[in-house]
């Protein structure tokens, strides 16, 4: 029988060399979380703004000090856990629950997960910045700029989680830190920077999963990027869907055209990529929770 476990707050500070980081414990309130959360606040950054990260343990954790994990990185990490912390729709991904319910049942690896939260530089940092400076894109840009008042930001982004969280990580869980043990997920513009991250290093991640990703944006200028950056299919891995209600009603052109870019690059459907379509679902955090235990299951099963 599954066990799930008390809900801890824990304030983590370690001293591994370069490492070491004071983090302040923030006192709140989950209602049914299952596990325990590390929350560190701030996380301070040599490349981005500081930010709120939150590490997620299964129950287990705590029970097998042996037990080593894989790590899944997460964006919008204020949605993941806490509905009073996501604010879009006040539902958060039950990501817990989930990964809990699919370890117990054996359909995936042992896993604990890092919550990245999102700061009012979201776009900045999520928009992949290594793409064809087209027209479309430098309108994209300037309005991004105007919108957040500052510059594109991505690559940086991805230098703080892969340069500095990354390892604070290995160095104070109990981490499988190999790539073939590293994922990272995200919706929307999550979805976006998550496909960069994987195409950007594939040294570091194994599998990345995109849901509803927010392809229209710049009229699709991420697709020809994709087109030229695909990590090795026989050795990495992508999840997208997308529903067909709200914002997501304008994607699936795009990902029609993204399906076939992987396909013409080796990938192949149900073994190193799935696209699922779900009739009726909407840009929200109500639905991704309704379909999330899909991208879990196929990127981190064994």
């Amino acid at each position: 029988m599954c066990s799930t476990g008390d809900f801890k707050l824990h304030d983590h500070q370690g001293s591994t060399g370069s490492l070491s980081r004071e983090v302040t414990m923030t006192s709140f309130a989950f209602l049914d979380l299952v596990g325990n959360i590390e929350r560190l606040d701030p996380f301070v950054s040599s490349f981005v703004i500081p930010r709120i990260v939150d590490v997620w343990t299964p129950p287990q954790y705590e029970k097998d000090k042996d037990q080593k994990f894989a790590v899944l990185y997460m964006h919008d990490g204020q949605n993941l856990f806490d509905p009073s912390t996501s604010k879009m729709s006040h539902v958060d991904w039950g990501i817990d629950e989930t990964i809990t319910q699919l370890m117990c049942e054996s359909k995936i690896r042992p896993t604990i997960v890092v919550g990245v939260w999102s700061t009012e530089k979201r776009m900045l940092e999520y928009m992949p910045q290594k793409l064809p400076h087209t027209l479309a894109f430098h309108q994209m840009v300037f309005q991004m700029k105007r919108q957040e008042k500052g510059e594109l930001n991505s690559d940086n982004y991805l230098k703080f989680m892969v340069e500095e969280l990354k390892p604070y990580i290995d160095a104070h869980f109990r981490t499988l830190p190999d790539v073939s043990n590293t994922f990272i997920m995200g919706s929307s513009m999550g979805g976006l920077i998550s496909l960069y991250a994987l195409c950007e290093y594939p040294q570091v991640f194994f599998g990345a999963g995109c849901v509803s990703t927010h392809f229209p944006i710049g009229r699709g200028i991420t697709l020809k990027y994709l087109q030229d950056h695909l990590p090795d299919p026989e050795t990495h891995k992508f999840y997208f869907d997308y529903g067909t209600k709200t914002l997501d009603r304008t994607y699936e052109t795009y990902q029609n055209k993204a399906d076939k870019i992987l396909k013409d690059n080796g990938f192949i459907i149900n073994e190193n990529w799935i696209t699922r379509k779900f009739e009726g679902h909407i840009h929200s955090e109500t639905d991704w929770r309704k379909r999330v235990h899909i991208p879990l299951e196929f990127l981190l099963k064994e």
